[in-house]
């Protein structure tokens, strides 16, 4: 198993940032999107035991389902969830979204992903990696 860190920096301060993760209107533009897909299902239940469900439907693949569960919520500073996508792999991992705000007034995200597959590991770090750039985005 594998784990691994990236971090973004965004110009909003860290209660927007931490708020776009767990508000559906806002993680359907970035949270597990794709170019070329359409998300056609995006649903939070934000509370600690809460399950989010994002469904992107592929036209090289079809209906893609990400799911999880939320382990830790505290704003603005921790987000922890398990996610898994179940046509790929079975299994879960955990994510853990860290939020520190800079002295610009805004706020670095540093997003650590363990219990990553080996096998899986360089392709889920490119993805996380499009998704944090894609939540720039979103925040407008």
């Amino acid at each position: 198993m594998a784990e691994y860190s990236i971090t973004h920096t965004y110009a909003a301060a860290p209660e927007r940032v931490f708020d776009a993760w767990l508000d559906p209107a806002i993680a359907r533009r970035f949270l597990f999107a794709t170019p070329t897909g359409e998300m056609i299902r995006a649903e939070t239940d934000p509370r600690v035991g809460g399950a989010f469900t994002f469904v992107d439907r592929r036209p090289d693949m079809g209906d893609v389902l990400h799911t999880g569960e939320y382990l830790e919520i505290d704003r603005p500073k921790r987000l922890a969830f398990t996610f898994g996508v179940p046509q790929f792999n079975p299994d879960f991992t955990t994510v853990t979204l860290d939020f520190t705000p800079t002295a610009a007034g805004g706020c670095e995200l540093r997003l650590t992903h363990s219990d990553v597959p080996a096998e899986w590991a360089d392709r889920s770090k490119e993805g996380w990696g499009m998704i944090l750039g894609w939540l720039e985005t979103a925040l407008g």
